[in-house]
């Protein structure tokens, strides 16, 4: 059995989960609302202020799908109660963020400056010229976007200069050594 899976999912007060046909799940919550359709075979019930989901047989595939549709649902639950943060950190002599509106706008050594534009339900803020918090309820497009800020220019192992998680460590490397 699953040990994920089998889990019960609590549902904290001023939550409300509604499971549509073909397993069409809708949490809604204090920051807003996710949808999310999940594997039809599954059976998800709401059993008082629990979200128990269960498999129909122990083929592979089942087993497979089991902890994942849990983890899924458990991860709409937190983010319409508490949100989803990334933090990231701007290493590098001249290298910086600036926000316009909904546009985040990165200095990172090319010749032009980077532009990226927050994608619907997620929300960048900025801390200083070298801090960018990514913000949101969906954990999948809060990850998706910070992911794609640090692929703008990641860390290299030499300086450490780019863009890096607020927890990430950098292998740092010995540079070239002179003649003797």
């Amino acid at each position: 059995m699953s040990r994920i899976g089998k889990m019960p999912i609590a549902i904290p007060a001023g939550v409300t989960v509604d499971i549509a046909e073909n397993n069409k799940v809708t949490v809604k919550g204090p920051k807003g609302t996710l949808e999310r359709v999940l594997p039809a075979e599954l059976g998800i019930n709401v059993e008082g202020e629990e979200i128990i989901v269960t498999r129909p047989s122990d083929l592979k595939k089942f087993r497979s799908l089991h902890g994942l549709t849990r983890t899924l649902i458990a991860n709409m639950v937190i983010g319409v109660t508490e949100g989803y943060e990334k933090h990231l950190e701007v290493n590098g002599v001249g290298y910086r963020a600036a926000k316009t509106g909904k546009e985040l706008h990165l200095t990172l050594g090319y010749s032009h400056p980077v532009v990226l534009v927050d994608p619907e339900g997620v929300e960048s803020v900025l801390d200083g010229q070298n801090k960018i918090i990514v913000k949101g309820i969906d954990k999948e497009k809060v990850g998706q976007y910070a992911a794609e800020i640090r692929d703008k220019r990641r860390p290299e192992p030499y300086k450490g200069k780019g863009i890096k998680y607020a927890d990430e460590v950098i292998r740092r490397k010995v540079g070239k050594t002179g003649k003797k």
